[in-house]
């Protein structure tokens, strides 16, 4: 039957006019036809074809009278998850609204700023073509052809789910202080509604450093002098927001009351919106994904036309070439395009298992990660706007110098702006943090929807909202620690030890995984089953040699010349330290500890070296989730294996032809 295939299989050139809605994936016409077949029924052709051969008559079914299917049922047909998107275009939305949010709008110009404005830029730019493009596209494509979430997509190398875990568990660490940004935005929206802005004013105890944020008359800018000030938007977002404390060394303190309340009603919005999972969050994302730009665009016009303007923006566009040379800068960029895209958190894989199997994946990953692009430099623009009035408004050039970095910057910064409007500037104030409000409900929702899918795959019997409801109660409950005085000590120290490093490390297994252990022939020949198309040089090479390599040598950069993590001026104890490295090693450590069972899973009959080289190789059930489709597709690698066998078996033809193949 091997040899039937080879006999009637056609070029991909000839199959030009494939169209990217159909549900099975690119069809072989050596398995169901010609996709122009009158015959709409997978597999009826290969039936009809067999019959005619045998010399008999090809049936005839009558026609009946259809029946309702069942939801279930019809999803199965289409080759989706019964749970999966209401459309195509929610699934989009949803990507954009999960990879566009605070990391553009905070971290984004937060980074620049920290590593020389303009020259920023080129890294981050050569970073995501070849780091962030690629992975995001090979997350999307592996999450749509198993329909499985972030855990069990390793089903195709068993050995290696731990890295789904601990890519659970970064992602609920950042989930956890996500939320209390969010809560940051809802304290700063209500009292948006104030007759008097209550940051654009200095309160007498802050003494004579404090500027007003407000606008300053002629004479007040001369009275200024040529000392730097802090803003009263400063002020008052670490006197009054934060009670921040100079240091944590005896302990962090109780719980703002305020902010509690405003993160109970952030997490009762993720917890609304994910109440169906996707079904609800879908519906959701064409507000939370287009309503950020509509604002974005009023603030926009409006820091452009601040004194001083110019000189930020320029200050942000000109690239200052000898950053280049250093490392740091590099990795800062790596760590930027995680936290913007969102990947290597397994949320990618998680929305995209829920599509229909033929979707046009590499369609939406370059719209994706274009706007992402975008985005950034639109809130950079912004943001060094605002930056070059505020050191007008200090009588300084020294842009870097006007405000302190950190996750108070989208919470200093804007404020500061939206109180220099002249006229209603509650107006500008209300939808800045709504659209802050809305970018961090977007991220949030895609990451709870994360944990969520890992944890219904595990407890299928457990009802989606009590799965949702556990989440939110954990979240919030945690959330509290990062709304104390130290709660900013504590975010800086989580987001190293428990997110960025742990994700980094894993990124990389993942890409090896992936690119040589699974191999890149093979997600190749995925990509052509499920699409159709070919995979372009540019993609092999990323998966296979660049990315790894690029992601392996800012770790080892960031291993070599490591540097305590500070939050501002302030060292943490030992102990803390030590705490932080026990939750990398956590996190990391989950490759050996669900490495273990996966071997012992393994036939006994088979001594330890056969039961750890079997526990490499896919599961019998691994491809699409559709049976039919899955049949279609086991038969597609027998024939792809079977021409293999006739290859040269030396080691560098077997690297060549992994990438190429």
């Amino acid at each position: 039957m091997i040899n039937g295939f080879n006999n009637k299989s056609a070029p991909m050139e000839q199959n030009g006019n494939n169209s990217n809605s159909n549900n099975n994936g690119y069809l072989n016409p050596a398995f169901v036809g010609k996709l122009n077949a009158s015959n709409s029924i997978p597999g009826e052709y290969k039936n009809q074809a067999e019959s005619a051969a045998n010399g008999q008559a090809p049936s005839v079914k009558p026609k009946v009278a259809l029946e309702p299917l069942d939801v279930e049922s019809a999803d199965a047909a289409q080759g989706k998850r019964s749970d999966g998107w209401n459309n195509d275009m929610e699934f989009l939305m949803s990507c954009i609204a999960l990879s566009v949010g605070l990391g553009n709008v905070w971290r984004f110009p937060f980074i620049a700023l920290e590593n020389g404005g303009g020259a920023f830029l080129i890294p981050y730019l050569i970073v995501l073509i070849l780091v962030g493009k690629p992975v995001y596209y090979m997350e999307m494509l592996l999450g749509q052809f198993s329909s499985r979430g972030s855990v069990k997509i390793y089903d195709m190398v068993p050995i290696m789910r731990g890295i789904g875990y601990g890519q659970v568990l970064a992602t609920g660490i950042v989930t956890t202080y996500y939320a209390t940004l969010m809560a940051l935005t809802l304290r700063y929206l209500v009292e948006s509604f104030y007759p008097t802005l209550p940051w654009s004013y200095c309160r007498e105890a802050w003494g004579d450093s404090c500027l007003d944020s407000a606008p300053q008359t002629q004479f007040q800018s001369l009275a200024n002098g040529s000392a730097v000030r802090t803003t009263s938007a400063e002020f008052y977002f670490t006197h009054v927001i934060l009670r921040e404390k100079a240091s944590i060394d005896d302990g962090i303190g109780y719980p703002s009351w305020s902010l509690a309340v405003a993160l109970a009603v952030a997490w009762i919005t993720i917890a609304s919106i994910m109440f169906k999972g996707v079904k609800s969050s879908g519906k959701a994302s064409y507000f939370l994904a287009l309503f950020p730009y509509v604002v974005m665009l009023i603030l926009l016009v409006r820091a452009l036309t601040l004194p001083g303007a110019l000189d930020g923006v320029l200050y942000f566009l000109k690239p200052q070439w000898h950053k280049l040379l250093e490392p740091q800068v590099w990795y800062a960029a790596v760590t930027q395009v995680f936290f913007s895209l969102a990947i290597c958190f397994g949320n990618i894989i998680m929305y995209s298992s829920y599509n229909r199997f033929g979707q046009n994946i590499y369609r939406d990953a370059n719209i994706i990660t274009s706007l992402d692009t975008f985005t950034s430099l639109l809130s950079g623009v912004v943001i060094f706007g605002i930056l070059g009035n505020l050191a007008y408004e200090n009588n300084t050039t020294d842009i870097s110098s006007v405000v302190n970095g950190g996750t108070g910057l989208a919470f200093i910064s804007y404020p500061d702006a939206i109180a220099k409007f002249k006229v209603v500037p509650q107006v500008f104030s209300v939808l800045f943090f709504l659209m802050l409000f809305v970018l961090g409900i977007g991220s949030n929702v895609g990451m709870v929807s994360c944990l969520t899918t890992v944890l219904k795959e595990q407890f299928t019997k457990i009802k989606q909202w009590h799965i949702v409801v556990t989440i939110s109660i954990a979240g919030y409950l945690l959330g509290l620690i990062y709304i104390t005085p130290g709660g900013q000590y504590l975010l800086t120290l989580l987001d190293f030890f428990g997110a960025t490093f742990v994700a980094l490390v894993l990124a990389i297994v993942e890409l090896i995984t992936i690119g040589w252990i699974y191999g890149v022939k093979r997600l190749c020949r995925d990509v052509e089953f499920m699409l159709g198309i070919k995979t372009s040089k540019y993609y092999r090479i990323c998966w296979a040699v660049i990315t790894p390599l690029m992601m392996l040598t800012i770790l080892i950069y960031m291993l070599a010349l490591y540097e305590p993590v500070k939050y501002k001026d302030y060292t943490f104890l030992p102990g803390v330290y030590a705490f932080g490295w026990c939750l990398s090693a956590f996190g990391v450590g989950q490759l050996l500890i669900w490495a273990i069972p996966a071997v012992r899973r393994q036939p006994a009959s088979l001594s330890l070296w056969q039961r750890i080289r079997k526990a490499f190789e896919p599961l019998p059930n691994w491809g699409p989730l559709k049976p039919s489709t899955l049949q279609r597709y086991q038969l597609f690698m027998q024939q792809a294996n079977a021409s293999a066998m006739f290859e040269r078996r030396g080691f560098w033809h077997k690297i060549y032809d992994n990438i190429f193949g």
